[in-house]
C-alpha cells in the first residue's frame, strides 16, 4: 500500500491542537512538507518545530483567523506568492458553541458559516489551479457525524456542517477529473478540549456530573470508549496518500460505530 506523501504539499487548518495537529504530525511522518495554518503564530511556531522533517521537508506556517475570509485569503496569496504548490489540504475548524438551533441568533449561524463554509471555498479556490498542474490533489474535510445524523444541542453545528457536506460531494464531482479527490471525515466523540466543553455545557444544563455524562456517552459508543486524535489522523492520512486514489466524495465516520445509520 502506497502511503508515501514524499514531494507532497499539504495545508492544515486548526492545526496547533487536538486533530488538526495529530493530522499534521501524520501527514509529517508520511513525508509530506507541511504547512499549518491557525491564528496564533506563537503556538504555530511552536509546534512547526515538533514535526518529524527528512531531506526535502520544509514546514512552515500561515497565521490567519478564520472568523475574517479576506484576512485568510490575503496570507494564502501571500504564502503561495512565495510557494506556490499544495497537493492536500484539509479544512478543519473548530466547531460552533452549543445550543439549540431555535434559541441561536442569526449572527450565529453567519459566523459558523463564514468561518467554515466560505474559509474552506477560499482556501480550495486558492489550492486548486496547483493541484490541476500536478494532475494530483486531495481535499479532505474535517467536519462532523451530524451530517449523517443531526447531535441534539449542536444546532448552528449541524445545520453549517451539512453545508459543508453538500459543497464537498459537488466539488468532488467537479474536481474528479483532475485526479483531485474531495473527502469529508466525521468525527465522532473524539478526546479533544471540544469534546471536554459539550460534556460540561450538558453536565450544566442536566444537573449531572461531569462524570456521569461521561459514562453515559461512553455505553452508547459500540466500542464503549472514545476515540484519540492520532486514530483520526490515520484515516485522513490514508486518505490523503496514493492509496486513496479511487475514493472520492464520501463521507467517513471515525466514531466507533456511534452512528445509527450507514
Amino acid at each position: 500500500m502506497d502511503l508515501n506523501l514524499v514531494g507532497k504539499t499539504a495545508w492544515v487548518c486548526g492545526s496547533t491542537q487536538g486533530m488538526g495537529l495529530a493530522i499534521a504530525q501524520q501527514l509529517a511522518e508520511q513525508g509530506a512538507t507541511v504547512v499549518l495554518l491557525a491564528r496564533n503564530a506563537d503556538k504555530l511556531a511552536t509546534v512547526v518545530k515538533t514535526l518529524s522533517a527528512s531531506a526535502g521537508q520544509s514546514h512552515q506556517t500561515i497565521t490567519a483567523d478564520f472568523a475574517h475570509p479576506e484576512d485568510l485569503k490575503s496570507a494564502v496569496e501571500n504564502h503561495l506568492a512565495s510557494f506556490p504548490e499544495v497537493h492536500i489540504l484539509v479544512n478543519n475548524t473548530g466547531g460552533p458553541a452549543p445550543g439549540l438551533a431555535k434559541d441561536a441568533d442569526v449572527s450565529a449561524f453567519q459566523a459558523a458559516f463564514n468561518q467554515h463554509l466560505i474559509c474552506n471555498q477560499v482556501l480550495a479556490q486558492a489550492a486548486i489551479p496547483s493541484m490541476q498542474q500536478a494532475q494530483f490533489g486531495r481535499i479532505i474535510n474535517v467536519i462532523s457525524t451530524s451530517v449523517k445524523q443531526p447531535l441534539p444541542n449542536l444546532g448552528v453545528s449541524n445545520t453549517v456542517r451539512g453545508a459543508v457536506a453538500s459543497w464537498a460531494k459537488t466539488l468532488a464531482n467537479e474536481l474528479g477529473p483532475f485526479n483531485i479527490t474531495v473527502n469529508n471525515v466525521l468525527p465522532g466523540a473524539t478526546e479533544t478540549n471540544r469534546l471536554s466543553a459539550i460534556f460540561e455545557n450538558k453536565a450544566n444544563k442536566t444537573g449531572l456530573t461531569v462524570e456521569k455524562v461521561i459514562e453515559h456517552e461512553k455505553a452508547i459508543i459500540p466500542m464503549r470508549r472514545f476515540g484519540t486524535p492520532q486514530e483520526f489522523a490515520n484515516v485522513v492520512g490514508f486518505l490523503a496518500s496514493p492509496a486513496a486514489a479511487y475514493i472520492n466524495g464520501v463521507n467517513i465516520p471515525v466514531d466507533g460505530g456511534r452512528t445509527a445509520c450507514l
